[in-house]
């Protein structure tokens, strides 16, 4: 047994499906089912029950994982120990996004921190949050850039920016033309939103029900393209954050007047990372590079 067959584990585990976890560890998926097997036969029990169309976990199989999960974190400690001997911001650093900012701010701030910190290898996965504070959490990633939530407060914050939210309309709708909106304008309209796998929804949803707008039924977006894109073509309106309010044809976008609807942006971190120092700078750097973006 080794490191590299807990990571097929954990990524079959997160998965559920051999290609998509192959892929993920960018190995074949002969290689992942081999190496999979070849642990089973050491271990001497039966891992996972293998079927035509999707993979499931024995009892010993989910507790394995949860073990795995251990073994990487208590692995990622010491290799961030080691790291931590040398320069402070050198060697990899692996960063998750959640998918709507990653659109909006890795182009922005990759560059410059590429060229803040020439030594420092940068990895920026995309993940909704859940999956990202998991893999946070399992030592897969070092860190991660998100929006706050009740998840999170169970790993160091540290706040970089708060992003307003603006109101997206038809060009063609009444509003169109407003500089600014009364937020009790929404009362009793309906309203477009993400799904279910993004933190931005938990926010602008609530939020809006609290002022009396309603969640249209009929449509749920993946992304906020997408939002977008349905706003163009008069099916509704949305709130989005101000970072993706990019000039598009057939929409406007509409501050908000006070009391003006934001989320707060930071990054997150394991509590007794020995490279905190690092985390905290890149925020710091990360902050400083937005200030004239929000």
């Amino acid at each position: 047994m080794n490191i590299r067959d807990l990571e097929y584990l954990i990524a079959l585990a997160d998965h559920k499906h051999f290609r998509r976890a192959a892929e993920s560890c960018n190995v074949s998926q002969p290689t992942l089912s081999g190496q999979i097997r070849k642990l089973e036969d050491e271990l001497g029990t039966i891992l996972l029950e293998r079927t035509s169309r999707k993979v499931l976990f024995t009892q010993a199989g989910l507790t394995l994982v949860e073990q795995a999960k251990l073994v990487l974190r208590e692995v990622k400690v010491l290799k961030e120990m080691a790291s931590n001997q040398g320069k402070d911001m050198s060697g990899p650093l692996h960063v998750g996004v959640i998918p709507t900012l990653g659109p909006y701010i890795s182009p922005i701030i990759v560059p410059k921190l590429k060229e803040e910190f020439s030594d420092l290898e940068l990895y920026i996965y995309e993940l909704q949050t859940n999956q990202l504070l998991d893999q946070l959490e399992s030592g897969q990633l070092d860190c991660g850039i998100i929006s706050f939530v009740k998840e999170s407060e169970s790993f160091i914050e540290v706040p970089i920016f708060n992003e307003e939210m603006y109101l997206v309309v038809p060009e063609q709708h009444e509003w169109a033309q407003l500089d600014k909106i009364d937020i009790d304008l929404l009362k009793n309209r309906e309203l477009l939103f993400l799904d279910g796998g993004h933190c931005l929804r938990t926010h602008t949803l609530d939020y809006c029900l609290s002022i009396g707008a309603k969640e249209n039924p009929h449509f749920k977006a993946t992304n906020l393209e997408t939002l977008r894109n349905m706003v163009a073509a008069n099916v509704g309106l949305a709130v989005i954050p101000k970072l993706a309010a990019k000039p598009t044809e057939g929409v406007r976008y509409i501050p908000f007047d006070n009391p003006k609807p934001f989320r707060e942006v930071g990054m997150v971190y394991r509590p007794g990372s020995p490279l905190r120092a690092r985390y905290e700078r890149l925020a710091q750097s990360i902050m400083h590079i937005m200030k004239t973006e929000v």
